[in-house]
């Protein structure tokens, strides 16, 4: 059996290297004739799939290591009879914990919300659940917006003017311009006039989901809110102007953790062995590397608790540097190549979700909060020997 995949998908040969052929490329360079005598094309976000990739090719599975199908045609798929996969969840709890690592890196939003500020969630999808699951375990108030799903199902439902209300906003949409609730330049020029500077917006779902030339325009103005984006419109295109005026930019690698990577492309090989009989069952794949436990010494507070945690984790500030100086100065089509290299080289990055958090003796009264971020309560322990 022959496979063609995106050479960014991680743990490739260690779930088909015994039994297929693994041909790998770079996502927005698979073209048709790469396809012709593979039985599997394994993508990213950055490869759309339709006719024009697939027509005439032997391809009977077509696997997507995302949660976003945006760059899919199911409907031809469907009509031509190749199976379909996706990833959807495997990425949230990368994305959830860079969107916290955003609030607490930008001026003091995370002891605004500790202390009774909200966060508004648009898009109650995977992500946007989990979010809102996380936040609610710090005990701090959400309202989550998302007309397509019933409305009894989600946590604190409310309309969108009244979540573009709130302290921190944060985007999670799935990507759409389907009536009567497209998500297509949901926040367009009338609705980012609505933000206000003491405000703080998070997209980390699709670029388009904001009209980016009304974002620049706002941002101009002296009561603009306070921004961060890990997406942008014209993908892998990155107007400098606007990631000049945003607090915090990144390469859209909020949900690059090696943990959702992996996750994703374990359920693909699932989905895979249901499509074809000859592959076999439950081949096992390497575990993630285990990590030192990180040590908590000395806490001023709750937010200082918080961000010792998220920063041993993930630095975000490092990965706005990168994109800044892979942007700023270069012309256009530079900068674009060096948006996809920030992402195919990007470092290794481990959630901070189920590990082992060790605290000082003394600080054992943090232990609900620490489990709250962690997740994993079980993980959490007190250092005897202090």
């Amino acid at each position: 059996m022959r496979i063609v995949a995106d050479e960014n998908i991680p743990a490739l040969e260690s779930l088909w290297g015994g039994e297929c052929e693994v041909i790998t490329l770079p996502g927005r360079e698979i073209r048709r004739h790469h396809l012709l005598r593979a039985d599997a094309l394994l993508v990213r976000s950055v490869t759309t799939v339709d006719a024009g990739l697939l027509s005439g090719s032997a391809v009977r599975f077509v696997g997507s290591a995302t949660a976003g199908t945006e760059h899919v045609d199911k409907a031809w798929l469907d009509q031509a009879g190749i199976a379909f996969a996706n990833a959807p969840g495997a990425n949230a709890n990368s994305v959830v914990e860079y969107v916290l690592c955003a609030i607490a890196a930008v001026d003091d939003y995370l002891e605004q919300l500790l202390a009774g500020a909200r966060v508004g969630i648009v898009g109650g999808g995977h992500v946007g659940s989990a979010l809102a699951s996380r936040l609610a375990a710090l005990g701090i108030d959400t309202l989550v917006c998302d007309p397509w799903l019933d409305q009894r199902a989600l946590p604190h439902a409310a309309v969108l003017d009244d979540v573009l209300r709130c302290e921190v906003v944060c985007l999670h949409p799935e990507l759409t311009d389907r009536q009567p609730w497209p998500s297509f330049h949901l926040l367009d020029r009338q609705r980012l006039a609505q933000l206000k500077a003491h405000q703080l917006i998070v997209n980390a779902s699709r670029g388009a989901v904001i009209d980016n030339a009304a974002l620049l325009n706002r941002l101009f103005e002296p009561d603009a809110p306070a921004v961060v984006l890990d997406v942008w419109e014209q993908e892998p295109a990155v107007n400098a102007d606007l990631l000049a005026r945003v607090r915090l930019g990144s390469a859209h690698i909020a949900g690059y953790s090696l943990d959702g990577k992996v996750l994703a492309t374990r359920m693909l090989r699932v989905a895979m062995e249901e499509r074809f009989a000859t592959l076999s069952r439950s081949q096992g794949v390497d575990p993630l590397p285990e990590r030192e436990p990180l040590r908590l010494d000395h806490a001023a507070g709750p937010a200082d608790v918080l961000r010792q945690l998220l920063a041993a984790s993930y630095g975000i500030e490092e990965d706005d540097q990168l994109l800044r100086a892979a942007t700023f100065g270069l012309e256009p089509g530079a900068a674009a190549d060096n948006f996809d290299r920030l992402r195919k080289h990007y470092a290794q990055r481990r959630e901070l979700a189920g590990r082992r958090v060790v605290l000082a003796r003394h600080l054992d009264s943090w232990r609900p909060l620490v489990s709250a971020i962690a997740c994993v309560p079980s993980n959490v322990e007190s250092d005897n020997a202090d």
